[in-house]
């Protein structure tokens, strides 16, 4: 049995990604699981330059979720390259890097830093956080935006390129589309939704942001709705996220069209849990006589309806 997937010109020897922003930059977990056994990671969101992110309180839990509000929080994309990168590169596993910028022309610095940095396989392009006053959803809100970062990414390096889209919007296929047309290899479905928490006894938000976004089970069947639709309407792969905490989690996505998945929140509740999800997918794939976890991807019977959006989901 094969639990190796190809995505974006990049061969991972499984399906399974530690998201940013959950993961640190990596080395923040050697001393908890072996690295090399995750099909890739995700750095933490980097600017050009370090940030302190928001004020605290930026975390507060809620039913089946975690909502924050870091405000995406770093050292700066140099410093990474530099100090933390020829670290985290000695472990055998597909590293990627989520960029950030408050302008177009930011990001595009930022990817020319990582192209050609050794240890760096592809970009994730974060146009859709929903806990930054500048960039974030008003770059992933809007198609021509998204089109325009995109496109400037694209142009400012040869790595792979993998926008990660906002939930936070009408309908995600058009901002799916716009990525597609400037040029991305894959896409990332979805960021976190947009929520509020309230102390009842102060009367005031629970994070000092105010709002923040929302990630956790609570929001799987919405993100596995989201990437159903991105994957019907882009001939490039999708990377699904939200909520995965089992390997059913995780194949939901992948029977939805996803060629690989994210695993977020569920990294600090157990931070071995790739290790059982891993597991679990190699003993569903030998019940179920599949040889090649790539052959689920896209394998959703779905009723009645030839289109995502139609008013037969409804029903």
């Amino acid at each position: 049995m094969s639990l190796a997937v190809q995505l974006a010109g990049l061969r991972l020897k499984n399906p399974l990604i530690a998201a940013s922003g959950t993961f640190g930059y990596g080395v923040e977990y050697e001393e908890l699981l072996d690295l090399s056994r995750l099909g890739g990671l995700v750095s933490k969101g980097l600017y050009m330059e370090a940030r302190d992110g928001n004020p605290t309180p930026r975390i507060a839990e809620t039913p089946s979720g975690l909502l924050n509000a870091i405000g995406l929080q770093g050292i700066g994309i140099r410093a990474f390259v530099k100090e933390v990168l020829p670290r985290v590169a000695r472990h055998d596993t597909v590293h990627l890097v989520n960029i950030c910028g408050d302008t177009v022309e930011e990001y595009a610095e930022v990817a020319r830093v990582c192209d050609g940095a050794p240890g760096i396989a592809g970009l994730e392009v974060n146009i859709s956080c929903p806990n930054v006053k500048k960039g974030g959803m008003a770059f992933g809100g809007d198609p021509r935006m998204t089109h325009e970062v995109v496109a400037a990414v694209r142009k400012a390096t040869d790595l792979p390129v993998i926008p990660k889209l906002s939930p936070n919007v009408t309908d995600i296929t058009v901002l799916a589309r716009a990525a597609e047309e400037a040029g991305a290899d894959a896409l990332s479905c979805i960021n976190t939704l947009l929520g509020l928490a309230v102390d009842v006894e102060t009367r005031r938000p629970k994070l000092a942001f105010g709002t923040g976004g929302l990630s956790g089970p609570a929001i799987r069947p919405v993100a596995v709705r989201m990437a159903w639709q991105v994957a019907r309407t882009v001939k490039i792969p999708v990377i699904g996220v939200g909520g995965i905490t089992s390997a059913s989690d995780a194949l939901e996505f992948m029977i939805a069209g996803c060629r690989a998945v994210q695993i977020g929140t569920a990294n600090f509740v157990m931070p071995g849990i790739h290790e059982s999800i891993l597991a679990d997918l190699s003993a569903w794939l030998e019940r179920h006589g599949v040889d090649d976890i790539g052959d689920l991807v896209g394998t959703l019977e779905y009723p009645g309806s030839s289109s995502a959006g139609d008013p037969e989901v409804c029903r």
